[in-house]
């Protein structure tokens, strides 16, 4: 399921990243890797989500959390 439909406050792991290998390698910059724990803070609708990863507040468009999969 896309990180997209998580619901806000819940804490989540990455199972898996889709996308080419830019697109992985940027999100593994951020600290998006397999089996890191992602909180959805803040639902901005429809742009995307702020999530808390390894301690760090990100703002990720829809595009990007589509790609992340939980």
């Amino acid at each position: 399921m896309p990180l997209l439909f998580a619901k806000l406050g819940e804490e989540v792991k990455i199972s898996s990243i889709t996308g080419n290998c830019q697109v992985k390698q940027h999100l593994n910059e951020l600290g998006f890797t397999v089996g890191s724990a992602i909180t959805v803070v803040q639902k901005v609708r429809p742009t995307g989500l702020i999530v808390k990863v390894r301690d760090a507040r990100i703002a990720i468009d829809s595009g990007m959390a589509s790609k992340i999969l939980i």
